[in-house]
């Protein structure tokens, strides 16, 4: 008797260990978010966030830093600042984000393109096999690009103006023949306002030493592997920008459209 209650006990450990690494390996894919899209275009641009922090929650993402100095991209568990005159550097772990989105990367599609392909032939792609708008979707695509165009907004200074004010002395850059990575989601149409509906996308060289928000693309041959994501948690601010904010402006949608296309 002694002996199989023994045996039982054992053979339970085991399955508890063999979920406990299961789980460790294969955690479950949410985003987390760090303020709302509504609160930056209307002009909160400092948050408590640190990139140390943000790197809790994810592997992979993007946003931007306080004052609007730069643009972020995270993969692979680093964090880069894409800065307004098209360089990028490493982020420090104390800087802090006023809005930024991050998720653990866990891809479950993956094409290789061997000839030139658009963003928006990507994005088809990616529309087609997803099959639903409800859901969100990360992404990532690695390769040669024939051109990426971005932009990327300067560090603004209190008082701090609109975002779409903010955007009329953004400068915009072209890469051409470039190695890089593009990183992004995809949020459903639902979700304009606390995030960007649709596409929104960040590029970073191979090197590292340059980048921004991606206006536009050509792909010449890479990989592209994706997944979407039924989970979002957001962490609202309790700062008085925040909390004083009018974050359901009749303008928001075209404001949005304007500030990321």
């Amino acid at each position: 008797m002694t002996k199989s209650i023994t045996s039982h006990c054992s053979c339970t450990q085991e399955v508890v260990k063999s979920f406990i690494a299961y789980r460790e390996k294969h955690s479950e894919c949410v985003i987390y978010q760090t303020s709302l899209m509504s609160a930056l275009i209307s002009g909160v641009y400092e948050g408590q966030i640190t990139m140390a922090e943000l790197l809790k929650h994810g592997d992979f993402g993007l946003g931007t830093f306080n004052n609007l100095d730069g643009e972020l991209v995270a993969l692979n568990s680093k964090i880069y600042q894409l800065r307004s005159d098209g360089s990028a550097r490493s982020a420090q772990s104390e800087q802090k984000t006023p809005f930024a989105v991050m998720t653990f990367f866990q891809p479950t599609e993956k094409r290789t393109f061997k000839q030139k392909i658009s963003r928006e032939q990507i994005h088809n792609v990616i529309d087609d096999i997803t099959t639903t708008d409800n859901l969100f979707c990360a992404l990532r695509i690695d390769g040669t690009f024939s051109h990426v165009e971005t932009r990327t907004v300067p560090c603004q200074q209190r008082p701090y103006k609109p975002m779409l004010e903010a955007i009329a002395e953004q400068p915009t850059f072209d890469f051409t023949h470039q190695n890089g990575v593009i990183i992004g989601f995809r949020c459903p149409n639902y979700t304009q306002g606390i995030n960007v509906a649709g596409y929104h996308e960040h590029f970073i060289t191979d090197t590292r030493n340059g980048g921004g928000h991606v206006l536009d693309y050509q792909l010449e041959n890479g990989v592209l592997t994706f997944g979407t994501v039924a989970k979002l948690v957001i962490d609202l601010p309790q700062e008085s920008d925040f909390l004083r904010a009018n974050l359901s402006p009749q303008n928001l949608n075209n404001a949005i459209r304007a500030v990321e296309s």
